[in-house]
């Protein structure tokens, strides 16, 4: 793959490169992962994932895994003409085995990524070392290592530059679906109050119990997950209980205020609430007054 890079850079500051949309799968225990990117790449910043296939039976976790588990990393420090690499988090569901409520995926994931490079003129090199856990009847610790050229847009039939394919297979017809696909997961950023299909209506707390508890309504199917985060990784919220249906096609979800780390005020603390059904995702950022 090095020698690769080295080639095109020998071609002069003119080269384009056409990236391969697919890296090869990398095969670890009950999984295999990937890279994928579309096929032509463009704009502020570069499109691609990590798709992260399970077998059967087997499940990874979200970025918060709940009650038990090890949430996916993602190191891109080995990429080359990169200046920051975002990854996105499709909705995950609940799993719930043995007493033990945790957050994830099964069957398997895409994580969408937006790769930044240093200098968008020319070719970037995503270098991935993820690591994670899959889990059946036991949890496994997985590492893979990955690399994917990545080409700044796509030159058209007329473009005088010179051409270097790199390293990598061609783009195959499910790589743009999957990103579309997971995507379309992602949660979308909303304001607690706000209108729509899918909404986080409103969020009380009540304060005369031990632990403080929480309700959230919100216009959601029966369904529907509800998911919460602290405001840093050493919070461990419980994962709030299943929908209630109250009418009007509200449902009601109900959590104490545990877990969280010592010292720490909640007054003043930002919870993230991440609603997920069948139609999509949502998530809100709210304070605790």
């Amino acid at each position: 793959m090095l020698g690769g890079v080295a080639t095109a850079a020998a071609l002069g500051s003119a080269t384009v490169v056409v990236a391969a949309a697919e890296s090869a799968w990398v095969k670890a225990p009950y999984s295999a992962v990937r890279l994928i990117a579309p096929a032509a790449n463009d704009g502020a910043g570069l499109k691609a994932g990590v798709d992260l296939k399970l077998d059967p039976g087997w499940k990874t976790y979200w970025r918060y895994p709940g009650e038990a588990g090890l949430p996916p990393r993602f190191d891109f420090a080995g990429s080359l003409n990169v200046r920051a690499v975002e990854v996105s988090w499709p909705a995950p569901q609940r799993f719930e085995a043995g007493g033990t409520v945790s957050i994830g995926y099964g069957g398997g994931v895409v994580f969408p990524l937006t790769v930044h490079p240093l200098d968008p003129a020319r070719p970037v090199v995503l270098a991935a070392a993820v690591s994670y856990a899959v889990c059946g009847t036991l949890c496994i610790p997985a590492e893979v290592s990955l690399r994917l050229p990545l080409s700044p847009r796509k030159p058209g039939p007329t473009d005088p530059v010179k051409v270097a394919t790199l390293v990598g297979s061609a783009a195959g017809p499910d790589a743009a679906a999957l990103l579309q696909r997971f995507g379309a997961r992602v949660p979308r950023p909303v304001a607690v109050g706000a209108g729509g299909p899918l909404a986080i209506a409103a969020v009380a707390i009540d304060r005369s119990t031990v632990p403080w508890r929480a309700r959230v309504d919100a216009h959601a199917p029966a369904d529907a997950e509800l998911f919460v985060e602290g405001p840093s990784a050493d919070w461990a919220l419980p994962v709030p209980a299943p929908a209630t249906v109250v009418g009007d096609g509200r449902v009601r979800f109900l959590f104490d205020l545990d877990g969280m780390p010592a010292g720490a005020v909640l007054a003043g603390a930002k919870l993230t609430l991440t609603l997920a059904s069948e139609g999509g995702a949502i998530e809100a950022v709210v304070p605790l007054e």
